[in-house]
């Protein structure tokens, strides 16, 4: 498959192999873009600003709607392609591009109702004489880095809203997943957006991310991807605009009154999603000391039955690690916190490029499989005495993306909802609940700013403030 420079297909003698994980089968090709590519895009970008600045809402919605359309009338098709070059079985991958054709149906929406404020700059003790007001204008160029696990839909939230707002959009995903993006790409073309204003970029962080990030033209940056590289980033990028998720450890509290029916297979779910890669996954488990053995028989009863194997396989529960190296981690940060004291209840078994669903109990704190990301199907368990000690307990990290808490009474939900130190907190559901309009974003070392379409429209827009002085009578 070719990359877009421009709205134009765009073709190079280097080539990506773009792999299945599950068999290392190549799927397809992509060019290997370079610094001059990087510069074409910005280039090019500089038109497409103009173009979409001159658009309407009314004009930008259509475009988005029109897109969205195209994508639900392909779901199919989509979700073979995520399935094949990601993580994700082919229901997951369902999922993905039925809620990326919605994601693009809210931004539409929002397209329209960009809207400003009346300031009575006459409240002042000056009593000036004057009239205020405040609009959102266009950023310009929105650069946007995506990462593998959620191929489709974290594209249409980089994208989508960029253009909402009226900007242009240069886009790179990650060499691993790229096709489902440009296949994004072809359909907004398809409906009408400005060829100037697109340009998904194929290549390694490595050979173009400086050049891409350090580009004086870039109006905003959004980013998903792990700290260090988000670190990395913010070294280098400069005054610019910067959105940014950088992944999490989700806790989950849940207390001795709590629904286990209700909330063993959401944890199952939540903890085993994409193989664990997933960045709102359940990653840390505190369970009431009096509920503890009987969420734990039901919880590893539940995870045994899990079908791990062929992606496009209808009954398959939950598919590879997205490359050997991944998995050669996950498999690390085990065997060092088996080594550290960790109990084994279920899994720690690797076949190729499969790390099977594994569950470890009272892992010390410093061992990786708790203080850091696992990005992978693997959680750790813990016994806690009261609400007080599961709170203390799931803040005492490095991230605050989601976290959660299982209980039937209002008042430890709400001490929970206010005391827990993370962007987003579910009250009787898993950690990894999102709907797409919501604002999304974390604490401490999970990201700066919120995505969600009406939040990430804020950020990749400009707030110009209007004072008109009157004419004295």
């Amino acid at each position: 498959m070719k990359m877009i420079i421009g709205g134009q297909w765009i073709d190079k003698n280097e080539k990506i192999e773009v792999k299945n994980p599950q068999d290392d089968s190549i799927i397809d090709t992509v060019p290997t873009a370079d610094k001059d590519d990087v510069k074409k895009a910005f280039d090019i970008a500089e038109k497409g600003k103009e173009l979409m600045g001159n658009l309407s809402s009314y004009e930008r919605y259509r475009i988005l709607k029109k897109t969205a359309e195209l994508l639900s009338e392909n779901i199919e098709e989509f979700s073979q392609t995520i399935a094949l070059e990601g993580v994700k079985t082919i229901n997951e991958a369902r999922g993905e591009a039925k809620r990326a054709a919605t994601t693009i149906t809210y931004a539409a929406e929002e397209a329209k109702r960009i809207e400003g404020k009346i300031v009575h700059i006459d409240a002042d003790y000056r009593e000036c004489n004057r009239f205020g007001y405040w609009i959102r204008e266009p950023v310009g160029i929105v650069l946007g880095i995506t990462p593998y696990n959620d191929p489709l839909n974290m594209v249409a939230h980089k994208t989508s809203p960029a253009i909402a707002a009226g900007n242009a959009i240069v886009l790179k995903p990650t060499y691993l997943t790229p096709l489902s993006a440009l296949k994004l790409g072809e359909l907004y073309l398809k409906a009408g957006l400005p060829e100037e204003a697109l340009s998904i970029i194929t290549g390694k962080s490595s050979s173009i991310g400086d050049a891409l990030i350090t580009d004086e033209r870039v109006g905003m940056l959004t980013f998903t991807g792990g700290v260090e590289a988000g670190e990395e980033i913010m070294r280098k990028v400069g005054l610019k605009r910067v959105m940014m998720e950088l992944g999490s450890s989700s806790a989950v509290i849940v207390l001795d009154d709590a629904d286990l029916k209700r909330a063993i297979p959401s944890i199952v779910s939540g903890s085993f999603w994409a193989a664990g890669q997933d960045c709102i996954g359940v990653q840390r488990l505190y369970l009431h000391q009096d509920i503890y053995q009987q969420f734990m028989d039901g919880f590893i009863e539940q995870i045994g039955k899990y079908k791990v194997g062929d992606k496009l396989d209808e009954s398959t529960d939950m598919g590879p690690m997205i490359t050997k190296e991944e998995a050669d981690r996950v498999e690390e940060w085990v065997n060092e916190a088996l080594e550290m004291g960790a109990k084994l209840l279920i899994g720690g078994k690797r076949d190729g490029n499969f790390y099977y669903p594994t569950v470890l109990e009272t892992p010390p704190k410093k061992a990786r499989v708790v203080s850091k990301e696992i990005f992978g199907p693997v959680v750790c368990v813990f016994p806690i005495k009261d609400i007080d000690e599961g709170i203390r307990e799931a803040n005492d990290s490095e991230y605050g993306l989601h976290g959660a808490i299982f209980t039937q009474d209002i008042d430890n939900a709400l001490k929970a909802a206010e005391k827990m130190r993370f962007g987003g907190i579910m009250i009787n559901d898993s950690t990894d609940f999102r709907v797409d309009y919501m604002p999304f974003g974390g604490y401490k070392n999970s990201g700066i700013g919120r995505e969600g379409l009406t939040f990430a429209i804020s950020e990749m827009t400009e707030l110009k403030m209007v004072i008109v002085a009157k004419k004295e009578e």
